[in-house]
């Protein structure tokens, strides 16, 4: 089931990567981690807290998608009220400056170590 945000963020990304792809999602995966760090950074989470963190979330049985989906997207809105920033207008803009940067963003997949989860 998608969300119009969700349906438009897939067209865009159709747009700049063409048809899903194998590996598509462990790339994503990475990328999810990758924003969600540089958030809990801007919000002055230390690295000695991520660090811990890793190794705490990591030393418990996976999760199933779905909840873990559930919990990022609960969280996310509640930090995103106390830091107040609104997660709709965020979302919007970040997926209108994306339209306007594709070849910037296929460079950067295109130039990223293979099989690395490091963007460069």
């Amino acid at each position: 089931m998608q969300d119009d945000f969700s349906a438009r963020t897939m067209d865009w990304y159709l747009a700049c990567f063409g048809p899903v792809r194998q590996g598509d999602r462990v790339e994503r995966v990475h990328r999810f981690l990758e924003e969600a760090l540089e958030l809990a950074q801007a919000q002055d989470c230390t690295k000695e807290d991520a660090h811990a963190l890793v190794e705490y979330v990591y030393s418990r049985p996976k999760g199933d998608i779905g909840n873990e989906v559930g919990g990022v997207m609960i969280t996310l809105a509640v930090l995103c009220e106390i830091a107040e920033v609104s997660m709709q207008e965020a979302g919007e803009e970040e997926l209108a400056r994306n339209w306007k940067r594709m070849d910037a963003i296929r460079a950067k997949r295109r130039d990223k170590p293979a099989g690395s989860p490091l963007p460069q």
